[in-house]
């Protein structure tokens, strides 16, 4: 079983009709944007015993297709396990799992095992429904110990934090909350029936969506509401547990520092904060007494980095801080969920970076992303812009089914409140005509490359905007006019660009290699994470197409190498797994010919600058005592921003090493003391 809140997030469906031979049925649908019907899952149990699952999500343009059938063994784990149909982004879902007796085998996409298997073991699918996990969790209930091995390995464990009684006007019931453990590197939760044999009632992404029974759609919000109260009792004693107050002032001694603004690293300094801003940065030996003292060792100091392209989410706090991220720009969310989190941040009891927001607003269609706002006109994006603004949104971010005859109008009315404006290109149009359009910044590097490979008649609303660039970028001359005249502009017009390179990745990853993301931290990771970046997320079907898109992901690379030495801002940002992905971005700048010293301006400086955040990105006098501690030499070796050995955010203090063991990750540096106060 994939991490019970990530099937949900990856397969929702509108399902073909129920097969005949079924005995009985069960249906749930997929709620998202308060209610809106996204999709539905269809059981049916046969007279054969087989348990048969249709499970489609189309949501934003893309989504998976999964057939998916079981039986169970008398302990209630997987005898026989199969699924297929397509991932997300359209690559080939083929999974087969048996067990006879002691032998347990199985092959998929990514990878085949077979192994001697002793006593109650369940198989973890690489893909697989959130029946397939209902099914894991009835089996690991019956377990008198409360632990339930896994098959290749891990073992799942659960705990109840929650109960509650609903009602759908006919009948009521009593539902429990189960956060599992065990797989990925967060919690996973679920509603079960208050049965000895649990049932799966309900999955809640918050803030994203509610998967409930068909007839239940009116409980989602209470047991949402039921659901972020227990996860949030969860968090404040992760915060409790690994933050480390700086109350007063705090000497960092024997640092070099890294100059953003110069992106040069002196000498060794002494680093003086107070109540989380920094008071002085003076050579070695000459900073005053402090009520405490951290030895910095010689390592390399360097402002928080910035992550300028997250979805954030209550869970992601640890792993960005365990890699630096001190800072985050949200790039599309439920308004509320991130009004929460913002404030909870603040407030100190939430594990997080610090957020700049970025107001969402897409257009009205069938393919339309549903966070944000959804607009039909340009009276309805204006009340958008108006809610940003007094919300406090240095930016608004505009999407792929957004009209474009409100396009130009939408974002002068944005430059009128003094924010600015970026996102994806919408369909129908061109990178060129975002630009004119008065757009300051574009997110990716495919909504880039469109630009030369898209007409009028291009829907980018669809799965085209990732094909399209790997089929066409192979064979796109990068020193034509076209393509000259393009960077000119953007960077004459300091249009900045967000590429996320590192999560394009997937473009060129085939099925049984590992994500170059996790490649180089797979060691650090429980086996189930790594398993499960072994599975291609494109449709690759031969060494032909392979060289293909290879050749125009790397092709990408070059292309953001290019911008630079033009002269178009960068920023640093991920739109994928928090931390080590943003890790990967920067190896990847590397790759397009930067130095390591300007690319850790670029995921410094330049993210401050461009999210206004003044007090931040720098290490001077006056700023956010935001500071990372990291062993090597990252202006050589760009790879050693994952040695993190401190981090500070204002006046706390993290060990990175502590927060991974806490995620169930082998750390990456020894942790660096911190001396009593006076």
């Amino acid at each position: 079983m994939k991490p019970l809140a990530r099937s949900l997030l990856i397969a929702m469906c509108m399902l073909p009709a129920v097969p005949a031979w079924s005995a009985t049925t069960q249906r749930w649908v997929v709620l998202v944007d308060n209610g809106k019907k996204a999709g539905e899952q269809v059981v049916t149990t046969g007279d054969d015993g087989v348990v048969r699952t249709s499970f489609v999500f189309k949501d934003n343009g893309r989504g998976p297709e999964m057939q998916e059938e079981y039986t169970l063994a008398p302990d209630g784990t997987f005898a026989k396990f199969r699924v297929t149909g397509t991932s997300t982004f359209g690559a080939k879902i083929d999974e087969t799992f048996t067990r006879d007796g002691d032998r347990a085998s199985w092959k998929t996409t990514a990878d085949h095992g077979d192994r001697t298997v002793t006593g109650t073991a369940e198989y973890a699918p690489l893909a697989s429904t959130p029946q397939a996990g209902a099914a894991t969790v009835a089996a690991l209930a019956k377990r008198a110990d409360g632990k339930l091995p896994l098959v290749p390995g891990g073992t799942l464990t659960m705990r109840e934090l929650a109960r509650e009684q609903v009602s759908n006007g006919k009948d009521t019931k009593t539902v429990k909350l189960l956060a599992l453990t065990g797989q990925g590197l967060t919690p996973n939760f679920g509603w079960f029936t208050d049965d000895a044999a649990p049932q799966m009632f309900a999955f809640i992404a918050p803030g994203f969506v509610q998967m409930v029974p068909e007839g239940w759609e009116t409980v989602g919000k209470q047991l949402e509401e039921r659901q972020k109260k227990a996860e949030g009792e969860l968090l404040v004693q992760m915060q409790k547990q690994l933050a480390k107050p700086l109350p007063g002032s705090t000497l960092i001694r024997n640092v070099r520092v890294f100059d953003s603004v110069s992106a040069k690293l002196g000498g060794a300094s002494d680093v003086l904060i107070r109540d989380g801003k920094i008071v002085s940065v003076t050579p070695t030996g000459k900073a005053a007494k402090a009520d405490r003292t951290i030895d910095g060792g010689g390592r390399v100091m360097i402002p928080g980095l910035w992550d300028m392209h997250a979805h954030v989410s209550r869970w992601d706090g640890g792993l960005n801080i365990a890699s630096g991220i001190t800072s985050v720009r949200d790039m599309g969310n439920d308004n509320a969920t991130l009004q929460q989190m913002i404030a909870e941040e603040k407030a100190g009891t939430l594990l997080m970076p610090r957020i700049t927001p970025a107001g969402f607003i897409e257009g009205e269609s069938p393919m339309s992303a549903r966070n944000g706002f959804v607009i039909k006109n340009l009276d309805e994006a204006k009340k958008a812009v108006d809610w940003y603004h007094e919300h406090g949104y240095p930016q608004i971010k505009i999407y792929n089914s957004f009209p474009k005859d409100v396009l130009k109008d939408t974002v002068a009315y944005a430059h009128s409140k003094g924010m600015r404006v970026s996102g994806h290109v919408p369909a129908f149009l061109r990178a060129q005509d975002v630009i004119d359009d008065g757009f300051d910044e574009i997110q990716h590097i495919n909504q880039l490359m469109l630009n030369f490979l898209v007409d009028d008649k291009t829907d980018t609303r669809t799965l085209e905007r990732f094909y399209l660039p790997a089929r066409k970028v192979a064979d796109l001359d990068f020193d034509s006019k076209p393509v000259q005249d393009f960077i000119h502009t953007m960077a004459t017009k300091k249009i900045a660009s967000d590429p996320t390179l590192a999560t394009f990745e997937f473009i060129h990853q085939r099925d049984g290699t590992m994500s170059p993301i996790v490649a180089p931290v797979a060691d650090h990771l429980p086996p189930d994470v790594t398993r499960g970046r072994m599975a291609a997320e494109m449709n690759i079907p031969d060494d032909a197409t392979y060289k293909q898109f290879d050749t125009s992901y790397k092709k990408m690379v070059e292309f953001v190498g290019r911008m630079y030495k033009a002269g178009v801002p960068l920023l640093a940002g991920t739109d994928e797994m928090p931390g080590f992905t943003l890790q990967h971005e920067l190896e990847l700048y590397v790759q397009a010919g930067l130095t390591p010293s300007q690319v850790l301006q670029i995921a410094t400086l330049n993210g401050a600058t461009v999210a206004r955040a003044t007090d931040r990105g720098v290490i001077a006098p006056g700023k956010a005592s935001d500071l990372v501690l990291l062993d090597g030499e990252p202006t050589q070796n760009i790879s050693d921003v994952r040695k993190v050995a401190l981090v500070i955010k204002g006046d706390t203090a993290y060990a990175p090493s502590e927060v991974d063991e806490a995620l169930g990750i082998a750390p990456f540096a020894q942790p660096v003391r911190i001396a009593g106060s006076k």
